[in-house]
């Protein structure tokens, strides 16, 4: 029933959507975080 509804109705599609958007932005922050730390500790020596 609640994959149906998420799945196959407009209202779940666009949740199902924000939560993907969400978890892909996470990641880019996370990777571009860590890129700019190592980025940083090699300046720093």
């Amino acid at each position: 029933m609640a994959l149906d509804l998420l799945f196959k109705s407009d209202i779940g599609l666009l949740s199902l959507f924000t939560i993907v958007f969400v978890i892909v932005m996470g990641v880019y922050l996370g990777r571009y975080a860590a890129k700019k730390m190592d980025e940083d500790e090699r300046n720093a020596h």
